[in-house]
C-alpha cells in the first residue's frame, strides 16, 4: 500500500512539475521580452478588427466557433474595445473593456462581466492578461480564472491563445486571430 502511495504522488508531482514549468502557463513575459515586432495597444488595438476564432471545451473537443467585430478607440493612454461576438450556436455577446495603461508596459482592464481589474504586461511581440471572467447564466453562470496571451506576427495578425481554469482545473481553451478588418478599409 505505501508503495502505491509513493507511486501515486510521484505522479501527481510529476504532472503538478509539468503544468508549471513545461506548458501555456510557463511562459512568463519576460520570455519574449526580445522579440519583435513590438506590440503597441494604443496601435494594434485601435481601429476596427476581425476576430475568428474555436473554443475547446475540457476534453479538448471543440465546443464552438465565433466571428468577432471589435472597435478600439485610443485618447493617450485610455482606450476602450468594444466586442461583438456571433457564435456559430447562434449566440451574440457584447463586451466593452476600459483599457489604461500603466507604468513598465503594464495595463489594466475592466469589462462588465470582469471580475476586478484585468492586469496587463506588454513585453517585445506579446500581451498577457489575467483576469477573472463570470460566463453568461446560459453557460452555467461561473467564475473562471484566465489567462490571454497575444502574439503579433510580422504581418500584423495577432494570435490569441487564451486558458480558463476553475478551481485549477483548465475548463476551456480559445485560440483566435485578429486584424484589421478588411470590410472596414473599403
Amino acid at each position: 500500500m505505501k508503495l502505491i502511495t509513493a507511486l501515486l504522488l510521484l505522479v501527481i508531482l510529476v504532472m503538478a512539475a509539468k503544468s508549471m514549468f513545461f506548458s501555456f502557463r510557463a511562459q512568463t513575459p519576460a520570455d519574449y521580452a526580445d522579440t519583435s515586432p513590438a506590440f503597441s495597444l494604443q496601435t494594434h488595438l485601435n481601429g476596427e478588427i476581425r476576430s475568428e476564432g474555436v473554443i475547446f471545451g475540457p476534453t479538448g473537443k471543440m465546443t464552438n466557433s465565433f466571428v468577432a467585430r471589435m472597435v478600439g478607440e485610443w485618447d493617450g493612454d485610455t482606450g476602450t474595445l468594444s466586442e461583438e461576438f456571433t457564435y456559430s450556436n447562434g449566440k451574440q455577446q457584447r463586451r466593452e473593456w476600459s483599457l489604461k495603461m500603466g507604468a513598465n508596459n503594464t495595463f489594466t482592464g475592466t469589462a462588465d462581466d470582469i471580475i476586478g481589474e484585468a492586469q496587463g504586461v506588454v513585453s517585445g511581440s506579446t500581451i498577457r492578461m489575467d483576469y477573472q471572467i463570470v460566463l453568461p447564466k446560459e453557460s452555467g453562470g461561473h467564475t473562471l480564472t484566465a489567462t490571454d496571451w497575444l502574439y503579433l506576427t510580422e504581418s500584423g495578425v495577432i494570435m490569441n491563445k487564451s486558458e480558463m481554469r476553475m478551481f485549477g482545473i483548465k475548463v476551456a481553451e480559445l485560440i483566435a486571430t485578429m486584424r484589421p478588418d478588411p470590410e472596414a478599409q473599403r
